[in-house]
């Protein structure tokens, strides 16, 4: 049986959408993600010109894997950079550990070659040793160079009951179109304090109403008419669900008091976090703003991820019942010679989950 890797078409969508649902990530609770109803819908929010590798077999023609690339604009060292993103690596059960990975990361190369950019950002759940092992611990000449660039954390915090900030000076209020280049501006600012955090313009900002986020749900913090602190509910459950596959470790004998397997999670993510001068006071005032609004919506859960070096995760650790995911982002490149994601100062990092 042979395999053919090729960008994907429109009659590659049914298979990718079974082979991703197919496949849940490890973790005390194992949860596939699924694409409905049309896969390329989550790719076109992880940045420009997402490009679809698909690996068919011949002359079955059955999808056992894919691979998304995409282009983004971000903050290294401060600095605007243009870098890429490989995300929805999947490989079917029964291809693992043969040469198609290695064939598919040549096919990347090749997009690379296309439009060459200095690094990709590839995130690798905790508990995923295949994937940790294949890619980074015992790469192929075809692969880029893996270098850790954070621990990261994906948090899903429940949204509860509404409950009221205790920071009498700030005003949270809903964006808007007519604030839209001061909340843009804003996030350039502090977007320059985090590593790999995107470059946000009031475009950009406009453009993800098709994808699920209104103006409106951009909350915003003012202190004094300033702006001192954003985030956004992100419903993106039109084109992508989550569903609970089972439990492991410690939460197996509480499996019976938690959602049962197949069931589809109301989630939303809390995005665009930015807190000028990393005032928890604000951060606090901005998620419990957040968790009311996803609480008045029916979401369960808002889902958010923090770098466990960055000054706003003690705020998240007062969160009962919150569920933890951590990870490890990685800068790899097919690029010789230093370059700035190889030098990464002490920034913490912040990519928005969303984007993933």
């Amino acid at each position: 049986m042979s395999v053919a890797i090729a960008l994907a078409g429109s009659r590659d969508d049914e298979g990718i959408r079974r082979l991703v649902e197919s496949q849940a990530m490890p973790g005390r609770v194992r949860i596939s993600f699924c694409r409905e109803p049309r896969f390329s819908l989550g790719c076109d929010v992880t940045g420009d010109d997402p490009r679809v590798l698909v690996a068919r077999t011949e002359p079955e023609d059955v999808v056992v894997g894919v691979a998304c690339r995409s282009v983004r604009h971000v903050f290294l060292n401060g600095r605007p950079q243009r870098i890429g993103y490989l995300g929805q690596l999947r490989v079917h059960e029964r291809w693992r550990g043969r040469w198609l990975v290695a064939r598919g990361f040549a096919a990347l190369k090749e997009l690379h070659r296309a439009d060459p950019l200095p690094a990709y950002l590839v995130s690798i759940v905790d508990g995923n040793h295949e994937a940790a092992g294949v890619l980074v611990h015992r790469r192929r000449r075809a692969f880029p160079v893996f270098r850790e660039a954070a621990r990261y954390v994906t948090y899903a915090v429940p949204s509860g009951r509404p409950a009221a900030w205790n920071a009498r000076d700030l005003e949270i209020v809903p964006g808007s179109g007519d604030r839209l280049d001061e909340i843009a501006s804003f996030l350039m600012t502090e977007g320059r304090r985090r590593q790999i955090s995107s470059v946000w313009t009031a475009g950009a900002l406009r453009a993800l109403d098709l994808y699920g986020l209104s103006l409106r749900d951009i909350l915003v913090a003012r202190r004094h008419g300033r702006i001192v602190g954003t985030i956004a509910l992100w419903d993106q459950s039109a084109y992508k669900q989550s569903i609970i596959r089972g439990y492991t470790g410690w939460l197996r004998p509480a499996s019976a008091f938690l959602p049962r397997p197949g069931t589809k999670l109301r989630s939303a993510y809390a995005a665009l976090i930015a807190i000028a001068g990393d005032d928890v006071v604000v951060f606090d005032a901005l998620l419990r703003a957040a968790r009311n609004l996803a609480s008045l919506r029916r979401f369960e859960y808002l889902l958010l991820g923090l770098d466990p070096r960055d000054p706003l995760t003690s705020v998240i650790r007062t969160c009962r019942r919150r569920v933890e995911y951590p990870s490890t982002l990685y800068l790899a490149s097919w690029t010789e010679g230093e370059a700035d994601h190889e030098q990464l100062d002490a920034r913490p990092v912040y990519v928005d989950i969303a984007t993933l």
